[in-house]
């Protein structure tokens, strides 16, 4: 068989560096939400943040935690998903704290904080 009988393939990996991928403050979030996330303060907005290594979501949730008046909804130390529960102005507080850290102290690549 010639090689031009298969089609080439490529393959794509991800691999995980220094980043928090999503910051991202659901200003107005369906009440279903907060059912699946455990949440049970259901008036309140909902900041996400997610990062690599997935460790590091502690130490976001941490800073996040000490940054602003919010709550930690869900932390997973796993998949790096860190879930905040707060007014608006302390979410946003709270995301610029840990995005000025983590790009100022640990040098990560950090993303802008979104809204919906």
């Amino acid at each position: 068989m010639s090689e031009d009988t298969f089609p080439e393939r490529i393959i794509q990996e991800y691999v995980p560096g220094k980043q928090i991928t999503l910051a991202h403050i659901i200003a107005n979030p369906n009440p279903d939400l907060y059912e699946k996330l455990g949440i049970t303060d259901t008036t309140l907005p909902i900041g996400i943040i997610t990062i690599t290594p997935s460790e590091s979501s502690i130490l976001a949730g941490d800073i996040a935690r000490k940054s602003g008046n919010v709550h930690i909804g869900f932390l997973d130390r796993f998949s790096g998903s860190v879930f905040l529960v707060g007014k608006i102005d302390d979410l946003i507080a709270s995301l610029e704290s840990v995005n000025n850290f983590f790009l100022n102290e640990l040098n990560f690549n950090v993303t802008n904080i979104t809204r919906s």
